[in-house]
């Protein structure tokens, strides 16, 4: 039980002992190694790609078009950057890096685009009933739902 608690003990300390201290430049550092493993590019290019196919044929190449060619990716990349050192600590951003640099994590980016683009029709009829109930209670009972999406 003694050695228990000191294997213990020395875990809390060893976790204590490497943590990263939190301060905006160390935030700063974690956030741009973060972002050069997971670039936001890459990401919105595989997104656009997969979510174009919930599209008709005849708009999915200006969606992906619009995405990937008119998309501001340095604007993105910069509010991404400075909401993630606002909002996370210097730990945070550095276990989120090496999640997503590990083989898990990076296999796990590799099929976020497949997974947005499978939800992404589920999100829309959703939030197309919830509009349509807002605008019932807004309105009254005598409104019509419409849940039709509108691609």
């Amino acid at each position: 039980m003694r050695l228990l608690s000191m294997v213990l003990a020395l875990i809390l300390m060893s976790n204590s002992a490497f943590a990263i201290e939190d301060t905006a430049e160390n935030r700063n550092k974690e956030a741009e190694r973060y972002l050069s493993i997971n670039p936001p590019k890459d990401m919105v290019q595989d997104m656009a790609k997969q979510v174009a196919q919930n599209f008709p044929p005849e708009n999915r190449e200006l969606f992906i078009k619009m995405l990937t060619q008119y998309l501001d990716i340095e604007a993105l990349v910069k509010g991404c950057k400075e909401s993630m050192e606002k909002t996370f600590t210097a730990d945070e951003l550095a276990a989120m890096a090496d999640f997503y640099g590990s083989p898990a994590g990076l296999s796990a980016t590799k099929k976020m685009g497949t997974y947005l683009a499978e939800i992404m029709p589920l999100v829309q009829a959703e939030t197309l009933k919830a509009v349509a109930k807002t605008n019932r209670d807004i309105k009254g009972p005598d409104v019509k739902e419409n849940t039709e999406p509108t691609n």
